[in-house]
């Protein structure tokens, strides 16, 4: 039974941070996409295109490596959590058959 309730509990945290990563790309590539098109707008009234254009590229490359890096995270928080997963049913299973 310990084994089995410390599995389910490792997974449910995996998932938490999954939802959690995801809620936060979303709402990371929400906020670029509502800069691009406040800085377009007022870009086209007061400046010009160039000036635009640049801004539009900095911040879809900016949303770009946000992402990566989020991935990045998620991946390793993953790896970890399976790592430490595998230790506590390990280390379960030991006190099960010293038990």
């Amino acid at each position: 039974m310990l084994i089995v309730e410390v599995v389910v509990e490792v997974e449910v945290e995996v998932v938490v941070v999954v939802v959690v990563v995801v809620v936060i790309v979303v709402v990371v590539v929400v906020v670029v996409v509502v800069v691009v098109i406040v800085v377009v707008v007022a870009g086209v009234v007061v400046v010009g295109v160039v000036v635009v254009v640049i801004v539009v590229v900095v911040v879809a490359a900016a949303a770009v490596v946000v992402v990566i890096v989020v991935v990045i995270v998620v991946v390793v928080i993953i790896v970890v959590v399976v790592a430490v997963k595998v230790v506590v049913v390990a280390a379960a299973a030991a006190v099960v058959v010293v038990e």
